[in-house]
Parts: structure tokens; C-alpha cells; sequence
């Protein structure tokens, strides 16, 4: 019988804590998010208000290199503060991991070295109730024995199967262990619940698959009978009788079933592989499909938290949780996803399913899971907190997890309302002809209002905005006027935003020379005049200043407390403003940029001097001046992030590195397959400049990286460039 929902959902946290290996590399998400070195992360954690975290007690961690040698002096000290600040500990044994060097997943003796593991972290820490020996089994043995990405690197159905049932029975051994200690200990067995769809031609796979994915509950709780779908592809490919019956003589049913459900898990299997990348294309020996993400290809979309959490509870009955929710993907859309997910567990459990907790995970964030922890890209992904700063800065999502932790309906002001990407037309890729983008719903939130709706940034907010799912209004000179605090009062009335951008300014850093007046017109006192009115109106402002506010005398790269001294009007002009603004409203956002490059401004340095040598001009360049080159889309994107975060005050946001604009144009030429050769180094003093420029101007920041280097950014701006290309050519 069904056992009826406890009192309330629980909010329990998760670090990513994957230990994988590759070959002889392992990869340590503890040690890249730099939690290793970080005993303080705890007091931020517990900050959230969370009750429970899932936690790394890993075997490759603490016994390296035998279990004769156990180091448990970092354990220790977390479970200390943990249990200081009344957080309860989910113990990892093994997450994505293989064990240490002297075991594997095909390792006979694998499962009772993991009991042997288990039995000491039991009895170093007897008041520890909630274990998961192994995370995601099903999924572990597929991506290290099915599919070789992960060591041992087998790509055979007969080395999976082994995999598979050497982390199941490892699970076993070690609860009986752990309970030998604590019989009170429990449970919680997490795994990945994505279901697979498919077209007609695939529907054996698909009912194959959907039969798979419940392998790690089915040998659990002793389901792997004679009736079991899938006991005899297990017996085909070497599992033994003696083995199945193991599980069902020793059954060890999870005390909560934990499903990891990501937007990617759903899947979709099409016979029609032209419609699909080769790097999806596949077959079972029968028929060869496409695998891709449901999302990307099905009508329908995803299931959803709710259908998985009611079909996982009437599958086993037994209680169920989240136990990781996570997206890699803009600020907005992670919370978007953290609201869903709450959303369905509370649903889930008002028709009847015993939903006990969910789980926001990846709080310290995650690095290289795009290329699924098989290379060190560095490629950051942000959680409740971003470690790319000194100290974690709590992000949207730490405001929304405190939120549903102590039962208060979370702020939705920032367009956390709208409908996530994965619900909107614009997700299907694989349709023909070319999916049709779809806008959010009008007036479903407020606005971000952005001002000066012709410039390139304001271009781009609007075209970003739209592609994020944010609500926009974006207005030019004809709209309002900046040099009159009551026109800016009433566009703000009728505009009712959440948020505003000044995207306005005076940009012709030459011009601004001979019309100083124009320069602070708009640079200074139109920008103190919006700061004024977002002050007396309590909005959020975003407002933008520049490299060129110092006078390069460094000989280094900027950081946001160095003091500015510029050399011409227009840095003057932006550096009056940057007082006034911070005067009048301290917490407004203000962003130090430099050198725009981008896809949608037909004049920028990158554009025109691509477009120069197409036309088989020559380009001069200056080689003595060093800059950071800034790739549109990725500020406004990081900007976008920075305002949902509620930062406040100066940062610097350029992409990672510094430059001449010599190097620069040559580089731009090298990725769009260009002639570099026609482009020539020269003097700044040579290029007939009116105002002086700083020889050194390259910013970073003390605050916290949030842009990728300029390199990979010029990488996406030549993907664009040859995608528009293409679009010219076929016109």
C-alpha cells in the first residue's frame, strides 16, 4: 500500500562532486570548483536554508591509494560544520567514479571493497543516517562501459551489464555494512529518469530503453524476476542466474527512489538520420536512428518533474525525491527550471505521490559537463553560487532556493515567470522547413526597459531579451528625452519596467573632441538624470562606461578599484558620469566595457576590417595600442545575469584577454578564413586619431570572470560570420 506524502517537502542542496577518469586523468569537480580549498562554502550553503546536502565522502578521496590508508582530516572538518549549522549530510561513496586505481567496474572484487569502504565511514561517523553508495549506477555504467567515454573505456552490451551489476551489488553490500553500524541508516538512491520516444521505426529500442532505465530500482528491490522485460538481454550478455537471484534474496529497496531529471534527459530516437547531426547518428544492428534531446525534436516536449516523480511513485511506491535540478543555461532559465521542477513536486504530491524533497544541485556550480567530463575545457557552468570570484557570489538562484526554503512564494518580478526555453517554439531544431522563433507572450511580464533602442547595444538587449524569454520595451530619442528628468518620469509610468538599461550614449570618441557639449549631454548629464529617476522610482538600472576612462599608465590590465584618469572627452565624459551615477543611486550596475566586436552591427572594427579585405583592400592597424576585445553578445549576456543576480556597483566585463588591435584584426581574419595578409601593423600616432588613447586599456576583474576569452568568442563570431555568409550566398 501507498504510503501516505510526509508533512513537507524537504529542500535538501547538492554539490557536483563527479571524480571520473579518463584514461589515467581524473577529473574532480571538488578540486576545479575550488571547494577542495574552501571550508567556508558550508556557512554559505547553510545560508540557503537548506535542511539536508548531498555531499562527497568519495572512496577515491579518502583512500587513494588503499584501505589500509584513509585520510579523513577534510571529511572531518566539513562534517563538523555541517552539523555546527544543523545541515544533514547525504554521504557520496562514489559519484560518476570508477573507485580508486587499485579497482573498476569490472572488477570482481569491486563491490566488497566498496562494503569494506562503506563499514569505515560508518563506524568513523555512526550518527550518519543518509548514504548514497553509488550516484546514477545505470548512468555510470553506461558512459564508462557502453560508451567509452569514461574508464574502462568497453563499448560492448556485455561489459555493461558487468558495470552494471557490480555497482548494484556494490550498493548492497555496503548498505548491509552501514546498517551493521546504524541500522537506522538509509537510503537514497539517485539516477537519471529520462524517458526515450522515438518514430514507429524505432519503437523496439524505445520500449527497450524505457525498460533500461529502471534497471537500478528493478535489481534493488528485487523486481529482476523471470516475468522481468530485461532479465534475459541481462543473462545474454553475461550476467549469471545465481547473480539475478542475488538481488532478489538480499533486497535492498531504497528509502527514497532520487531521480536526477535534466531538460536533456527526455530522449528521442528518428530513423530519418538527415534530419540530425552525424555526431547523433547510431543503430542496434537493426535499424539506425538519431539519438537527440526530446526537447530539440518532439512535439510535445518533456515530461516533465511531475509525470516522472507520479509514474516513480507508482512504480515502486515508494517515497520519491529530485535529487538533482540543474541547467546550464542563462539566469532567468536556471530559476525558470528550479520553479518548474518545485512546482511539480508540489503537484505531484496533492495527487498523492509521497514527494519528500527536492534538490537544487551544482550549488558551487560545474565545469566541462558540455563535453561530459571527457576534457579540461574550463567550461563554467554557474549554480546557487559562482566561484569565479575571490569568494562565491550567490547568484538569482541562492535568492530562490532561500525562498522555497522557508515556504515563501518566490519573486517572479524579473521574468522568472515566463515559460522556459524548453517550453517555446524556438527549442525545435530539427524541424523542416526552419522552426518558427516564437516572442514571449506580450505584457506576461514587466518589462527590462532599455533606452536608446538604435545603437548596437540596444539592438542588442532587444534581440537577446527576446531570445531569453524576458519581456522588453526598448525606446529611442523620439520616445523620450534625456535631458529632461520629466520625460524620463513618464516614460517610466507608461513603461512600468522591472528594470532599466541606458544603452544611450556618445560614442564617436574623436567627434566628441570638437563637441564637448553634446558628449556630456548625453555621456553625463542624461545619464545622472536616469540614474535620478530610477532612484525615485526604486528600479534597477544598468548603465554603461568604458576602458578609455584610464590613461593606460599601468602597463597592466584594469581592475574595477583602480582610479580612473582619462585622457580624452569621452573618457572624462563617462567618468563624471560614473560619480554622479553611483551618487545618486549606489546600487546601480555599472559596466566598464571595451572594443565592441559582433553579428549584428554592420560597423564595428572586426566587421568593417573583414569587410575591407573581402574587397581586397589593405588594413592598417594599431599594434601599439592593447585593449580587451568585447564580443556583444556575450556582454549582454553577462550583463543580463549580473542584473537577475541583483549586483550592484562597477565591474568589468570584457572577454579574457589583452590585445593590440593589430593582433586582433589578424586573429578576426585566421578564424573567418580571411587573408591576414593584408592587414599591417601601425603606429596609433599614425592613424590620425584626434583623441588621444590610452596605450594600455585592457580590463579584468577583481569582482569575478563572467565572459569567456576573446579567443572562443572570436570562435562564435566566425561561426556567425559563416552561417551569415551562407545565408547570402543561398539568397
Amino acid at each position: 500500500m501507498n504510503s501516505p506524502p510526509t508533512a513537507a517537502v524537504e529542500i535538501w542542496g547538492g554539490i557536483e562532486c563527479t571524480l571520473n577518469r579518463v584514461g589515467d586523468r581524473w577529473f574532480d569537480q571538488v578540486e576545479r570548483t575550488g571547494h577542495a580549498d574552501r571550508a567556508s562554502d558550508i556557512e554559505l550553503i547553510a545560508g540557503l536554508g537548506v535542511s539536508a546536502v548531498r555531499y562527497p565522502v568519495l572512496w577515491e578521496r579518502i583512500a587513494p591509494s588503499s584501505l589500509d590508508a584513509l585520510d579523513w582530516t577534510w571529511t572531518d572538518q566539513r562534517f563538523r560544520k555541517l552539523r555546527a549549522f544543523g545541515v544533514r549530510p547525504i554521504a557520496g561513496l562514489l559519484h560518476h567514479g570508477s573507485g580508486p586505481g587499485y579497482t573498476s567496474l569490472l572488477d570482481p572484487g569491486f563491490p566488497e571493497l566498496l562494503a569494506q569502504f562503506a563499514t569505515q565511514v560508518a563506524t568513523r561517523y555512526p550518527w550518519l543516517t543518509d548514504y548514497t553508495p553509488i550516484n546514477e549506477p545505470l548512468t555510470t555504467a553506461r558512459f564508462s562501459a557502453l560508451y567509452g567515454f569514461w574508464y574502462p573505456h568497453q563499448r560492448t552490451d556485455r561489459a555493461f551489464v558487468r558495470a552494471l551489476l557490480t555497482q548494484a551489488r556494490g550498493i548492497v553490500l555496503a548498505m548491509q555494512a552501514i546498517r551493521r553500524i546504524n541500522p537506522a541508516a538509509r537510503l537514497i538512491q539517485t539516477e537519471d529518469c529520462g524517458k526515450v520516444f522515438g518514430t514507429p521505426e524505432t519503437a523496439r529500442q524505445v520500449q527497450f530503453e524505457n525498460h533500461r532505465r529502471w534497471l537500478t530500482c528493478d535489481l534493488l528491490t528485487g523486481a529482476v524476476n523471470e516475468r522481468h522485460p530485461l532479465r534475459s538481454y541481462l543473462l545474454k550478455h553475461g550476467a549469471r542466474p545465481e547473480e539475478l537471484d542475488f538481488f532478489r534474496a538480499e533486497r535492498t529497496p531504497p528509502d527514497v527512489v532520487g531521480l536526477n531529471y535534466y531538460v536533456t534527459s527526455d530522449r528521442f530516437l528518428d530513423h530519418r538520420l538527415g534530419r540530425y547531426p552525424v555526431s547523433s547518428h547510431g543503430g542496434n544492428g537493426r535499424v539506425e536512428y538519431a539519438d537527440v534531446e526530446a526537447v530539440r525534436a518532439r512535439e510535445e516536449g518533456i515530461v516533465g518533474h511531475q509525470a516522472h516523480l507520479i509514474e516513480a511513485w507508482q512504480r515502486y511506491e515508494l517515497p520519491v525525491a529530485l535529487t538533482e535540478i540543474h541547467l546550464a543555461c542563462t539566469r532567468e532559465e536556471q530559476v525558470r527550471w528550479l520553479l518548474e521542477a518545485a512546482r511539480g513536486a508540489a503537484t505531484a504530491r496533492e495527487q498523492g505521490a509521497n514527494v519528500v524533497a527536492i534538490t537544487p544541485w551544482s550549488l558551487l556550480g560545474a565545469y566541462d559537463w558540455d563535453s561530459l567530463v571527457t576534457e579540461p575545457r574550463g567550461n563554467y557552468e554557474p549554480g546557487a553560487f559562482d566561484v569565479r570570484a575571490p569568494r562565491p557570489r550567490p547568484t538569482r538562484l541562492a535568492t530562490t532556493i532561500r525562498e522555497l526554503a522557508s515556504g515563501i512564494t518566490p519573486s517572479r518580478d524579473d521574468g522568472a515567470d515566463a515559460p522556459g526555453w524548453w517550453r517555446r517554439l524556438d527549442r525545435l531544431l530539427y524541424r523542416e522547413p526552419r522552426p518558427i522563433r516564437s516572442a514571449p507572450p506580450a505584457g506576461a511580464d514587466a518589462p527590462v526597459l532599455v533606452l536608446g533602442s538604435t545603437g548596437t547595444l540596444g539592438r542588442a538587449f532587444q534581440r537577446i531579451c527576446e531570445s531569453r524569454g524576458l519581456s522588453v520595451r526598448a525606446v529611442g530619442r523620439e520616445d523620450f528625452d534625456l535631458t529632461q528628468p520629466e520625460s524620463i518620469t513618464r516614460l517610466f509610468a507608461a513603461v512600468s519596467p522591472w528594470a532599466v538599461v541606458n544603452a544611450t550614449g556618445f560614442v564617436r570618441v574623436d567627434d566628441a573632441e570638437r563637441d564637448t557639449d553634446a558628449c556630456f549631454g548625453v555621456n553625463t548629464i542624461g545619464a545622472t538624470n536616469i540614474a535620478v529617476a530610477c532612484s525615485q522610482h526604486a528600479l534597477p538600472l544598468v548603465s554603461f562606461s568604458s576602458d578609455l576612462v584610464f590613461d593606460g599608465a599601468l602597463g597592466r590590465s584594469y581592475v574595477e578599484s583602480d582610479r580612473p584618469r582619462p585622457l580624452n572627452v569621452y573618457g572624462a565624459s563617462k567618468a563624471e558620469a560614473e560619480g554622479r551615477i553611483l551618487d545618486v543611486l549606489p546600487r546601480a550596475l555599472l559596466i566598464r566595457t571595451s572594443a565592441f566586436f559582433g553579428p549584428w552591427d554592420s560597423h564595428n572594427f572586426v566587421v568593417d576590417t573583414l569587410r575591407a579585405i573581402r574587397q581586397g583592400r589593405r588594413v592598417r592597424a594599431a599594434d601599439d595600442v592593447v585593449v580587451s576585445p568585447t564580443y556583444v553578445p556575450d556582454l549582454v549576456n553577462a550583463t543580463l545575469d549580473l542584473l537577475i543576480d541583483k549586483e550592484t556597483g562597477l565591474w568589468h566585463l570584457a572577454n579574457g584577454g589583452a590585445t593590440t588591435w593589430f593582433a586582433l584584426a589578424r586573429r578576426a581574419a585566421e578564424v573567418c578564413g580571411e587573408r591576414g595578409d593584408l592587414i599591417e601593423p601601425a603606429a596609433a600616432a599614425d592613424l590620425g586619431w584626434l583623441a588621444a588613447r590610452p596605450a594600455y586599456s585592457a580590463l579584468t576583474s577583481e569582482r569575478g570572470t563572467v565572459m569567456r576569452s576573446h579567443d572562443e568568442a572570436l570562435a562564435a563570431f566566425a561561426a556567425h560570420h559563416e552561417w551569415q555568409e551562407r545565408e547570402r550566398l543561398s539568397a
